[in-house]
């Protein structure tokens, strides 16, 4: 068995730091679907602008609101306008094509990003 990338939101920005939550990341609803993440599947978060990276749950946020809110302790390790990397991973014995997602500077879909094949700046 392999633990496989299954679902990426790539560089989205943190709208909100909560700390005072029970925790938690709250995820547009549309981009959840859109990368088949679950509510309350297990994700590890990556912060662009800082380097942090924690691991917490995903939580269903209005959908088309852009909501990618961090609550509860790992709130302090991310600032509101982070610009953070959101992924789920499998176990599995077979090859998986994962679901990625690119996401504008307010959390709204833009394309479905394939493998990376090449370095490419994206925003």
């Amino acid at each position: 068995m392999r633990t496989l990338l299954k679902s990426k939101i790539h560089r989205a920005f943190v709208t909100d730091a909560n700390p005072d939550y029970v925790g938690s990341i709250l995820i547009d609803t549309e981009l959840m679907d859109r990368t088949d993440i679950w509510n309350f599947e297990k994700v590890l978060v990556c912060d662009v602008t800082n380097g942090s990276r924690f691991e917490t749950y995903a939580m269903p946020g209005e959908r088309g609101s852009g909501v990618v809110a961090v609550q509860g302790a790992a709130a302090r390790l991310v600032d509101n306008g982070d610009c953070i990397i959101i992924m789920a991973f499998d176990l599995t014995d077979e090859p998986i094509e994962p679901k990625m997602i690119l996401v504008d500077d307010k959390n709204n879909f833009v394309e479905y990003l394939e493998g990376v094949k090449h370095v490419q700046i994206v925003h």
